[in-house]
């Protein structure tokens, strides 16, 4: 039977990490050993509501509890300067981005309006962008990253 995937030493960020999948995932690397950043805005699935900063700090919590490392940060995805910036200041590195932030609109194509599809684009793929250009450099001259 082969060994689980470690990622010891490793610096992991995942965006949207309060609920669902997001959340999923961060526990799963913090179980293999990676020190996370629990990124998420705290508002709604459908990004309509502000929320509460508390999503991001429970899944925090889980992992310490654990016995795991991790920080929470509450930065847009659009300001991935930021949200990197957690990582190299927590942990001094960053090692992984896994982009899984997104917002819902309830809308059949041909209802959507022209301000959700740019909402949509602006979480799902500027903020992609956005973190990964961030995280881009560090990656690089670490000669790793993924």
């Amino acid at each position: 039977m082969a060994s689980p995937l470690r990622f010891d030493g490793r610096v992991v960020l995942v965006t949207g990490a309060g609920g669902g999948l997001g959340r999923a995932y961060a526990l799963a690397f913090a179980e293999r050993g990676a020190s996370v950043v629990v990124n998420d805005l705290g508002g709604d699935m459908k990004g309509l509501s502000k929320g509460s900063l508390a999503a991001a700090d429970k899944v925090v919590e889980e992992i310490r509890s654990k016995g795991g490392k991790a920080v929470a940060n509450y930065d847009s995805v659009e300001a991935g300067e930021k949200v990197v910036r957690t990582a190299l200041e927590a942990f001094g590195r960053i090692d992984v981005v896994v982009n899984n932030a997104g917002i819902l609109r309830d809308n059949s194509f041909a209802r959507i309006s022209d301000e959700d599809w740019d909402i949509i684009h602006r979480v799902h793929l500027r903020g992609s962008f956005q973190v990964t250009r961030a995280a881009w450099e560090h990656m690089k001259k670490q000669k790793f990253g993924r």
